[in-house]
């Protein structure tokens, strides 16, 4: 069953995914902060990550270029949430990421997203 660690400083934002992720058959892991998904991550790498840009002490720009730079690591794919008046993409790809979905998430665009990453459900 394919991993799928989602990264967010909002409670609500991770219920949402979460719930809507499992439904689809997905295992799910939940991190509320930069800190404790790099800790997660190193410990039993994830599938896929989605990771909030904005959070506070490390925003998801700084955990990718960490993920990135982890040797010991696997190549995870990384999906940066992120709201409309965040930066350019640019950023996000510069440091390693591998695709955005914006805020407010649209459910369709997620599970688009996460079966081109990780085709096997379930």
């Amino acid at each position: 069953m394919d991993r799928i660690l989602i990264v967010d400083d909002i409670p609500d934002n991770i219920f949402l995914l979460q719930t809507f992720l499992e439904a689809e058959g997905y295992q799910v892991d939940v991190a509320e902060s930069g800190r404790a998904a790099l800790a997660k991550i190193e410990a039993e790498p994830p599938d896929l990550i989605l990771l909030d840009v904005m959070m506070p002490e490390m925003n998801g720009y700084e955990v990718t270029r960490r993920i990135r730079q982890n040797r010991k690591l696997p190549f995870i794919p990384v999906v940066l949430v992120t709201g409309h008046d965040q930066p350019t993409a640019a950023e996000g790809f510069d440091v390693g990421a591998d695709g955005f979905i914006r805020k407010p998430v649209d459910f369709n665009e997620l599970m688009d997203r996460v079966r081109s990453i990780l085709p096997s459900a379930g």
